[in-house]
């Protein structure tokens, strides 16, 4: 199926997808693109943010700001990996049965399924700004960790 197709269907299914996603073959360029694509969506949701202050605070320009959240996001991939084999470590402590692979796949995923949310919350933050950005921004976050929850259970069950 296609990525769009894979998030649509997370929203309702995301074990279903999880299960998908561990039955094709080991592949870490896969993860890896994963990754890239969910720190891509990250950084997508964070332009209006800053437009918006480059339009308020012009003593620094858009492209700075751009550049400068870019690499942040770049330099963000170690720590994504951390998370991911701290994640697996702690359910393999409970019990868990997968592999390091799956807690990858698991927290990757998760990020890219919870684009949607990620995205409307940039999209309030820049157009709005305030209490409700906030409240946007905590719920996308809690679907994010939902999500990453019920796809690491689906990869520590095997």
């Amino acid at each position: 199926m296609s990525v769009t197709a894979d998030i649509l269907e997370s929203w309702r299914r995301p074990r279903a997808v999880m299960r998908r996603l561990l039955g094709q073959p080991r592949s870490e360029p896969f993860a890896f693109s994963l990754l890239v694509t969910g720190l891509i969506l990250l950084f997508v949701s964070l332009t209006p943010f800053l437009a918006r202050e480059a339009y308020l605070k012009p003593d620094q320009p858009l492209p700075q700001r751009l550049l400068a959240a870019a690499l942040a996001m770049a330099a963000t991939v170690p720590v994504w990996y951390l998370l991911a084999a701290v994640g697996h470590v702690v359910v393999w402590a409970m019990g868990g049965k997968g592999s390091f692979y799956g807690g990858r796949l698991a927290l990757f995923w998760a990020l890219v399924a919870a684009a949607p949310a990620v995205l409307t919350s940039g999209m309030v933050r820049g157009m709005v700004g305030g209490v409700g950005s906030d409240v946007i921004g905590i719920i996308a976050a809690g679907v994010f960790v939902l999500f990453w929850i019920l796809m690491l259970h689906e990869a520590e069950r095997a």
